[in-house]
């Protein structure tokens, strides 16, 4: 038994989540890709491989035979294009997996929280720097509350497309309302640098935590946990992976941080620092691009275990 699905966005993350769909399991079939612009490279690959496209958007994919059979759009446009992509698709009853930051339905990260969700209509995939982040947030604050998590995620400006370019300020309100929402952290930030190097440099991902870890057996729960994500994400993102040792560091008593803590709040005595890189899968995208391949692994494991929980109903 396979489950359909569309995906509308015919850009590089489109492109790359097709292609992994086509690669997947088995338990999906790619019913369609969906553009706007019927030159670009993505629907003349789908059409290349016998995936059924339209470059009419939304209100094409309505129009293709067979539309009745789709159960998944997974949608890979912009947080602006999917408000209206799913006001147009909420008649029909589709599940809709959101790869933008619009953030219409609930923030889900696959290894902290998907089960969670599973019956949701419109499901958030927050932000690449989101998916790579808040599960190291997540796993912290599992073992002791996080006072503050600051992530800084650094990308490719090659990587970075004009739909990520076009939501920079999505990802950072996004990505920051998840660090609290998801990793449960009691305030959060996120920043994102798009670095123009030559030759483009891996993505690379950096988490801070403030926490009270003053017990030695504390911190080292800390890096356990840490580790155990960091292979649970891996296990949907191959190329995600510790850069260096999780460190558990002694806050100097001077260091201010009244501006990161809640006044009445007691003062945190550590800081948890985990440094993070993620190579993409190059399955159509450079290997560079760990920001694209992260958020496309991550869609296509939701869609998985939505088509595995519809076949237990069926």
């Amino acid at each position: 038994m396979t489950t359909k699905v569309a995906v509308v966005g015919s850009g590089n993350i489109g492109t790359d989540l097709m292609m992994k769909l086509l690669r997947g399991s088995g338990r999906l079939e790619v019913a369609a890709l969906v553009g706007i612009d019927p030159g670009s490279d993505g629907l003349a690959r789908a059409a290349r491989l016998g995936v059924p496209t339209t470059a009419d958007g939304v209100a094409g994919l309505v129009a293709m035979p067979g539309f009745d059979e789709i159960a998944i759009v997974l949608d890979a446009t912009s947080a602006k294009a999917h408000v209206a992509n799913s006001a147009l698709l909420a008649p029909y009853g589709k599940v809709l997996v959101d790869l933008t930051p619009a953030a219409i339905g609930p923030f889900v990260v696959p290894a902290v929280n998907l089960e969670e969700h599973l019956a949701a209509a419109n499901l958030n995939m927050v932000t690449c720097g989101g998916q790579a982040t808040i599960p190291v947030v997540a796993a912290v604050s599992g073992v002791v509350e996080v006072e503050y998590a600051e992530i800084v995620a650094s990308i490719a400006s090659r990587s970075a497309g004009p739909g990520t370019r076009a939501n920079i300020d999505e990802f950072t309100e996004t990505t920051s309302a998840a660090i609290v929402g998801v990793g449960r952290a009691r305030r959060g930030k996120a920043i994102i640098i798009l670095n123009p190097a030559e030759p483009p440099l891996m993505m690379r991902d950096t988490v801070f935590c403030l926490v009270s870890a003053p017990e030695e057996s504390t911190r080292a729960q800390i890096v356990a946990a840490v580790e155990k994500m960091v292979a649970d994400v891996a296990a949907y993102v191959p190329g995600y992976r510790l850069k260096q040792q999780v460190q558990v560091t002694e806050i100097p008593a001077d260091q201010p941080l009244a501006t990161l803590v809640d006044d009445g709040r007691p003062r945190p005595t550590h800081q948890v620092s985990v440094f993070l890189e993620v190579e993409g899968a190059a399955h159509y995208l450079p290997a560079y691009a760990g920001n694209l391949d992260i958020m496309t692994s991550a869609a296509v494991q939701v869609a998985e275990r939505i088509a595995a929980t519809r076949e237990d109903l069926a």
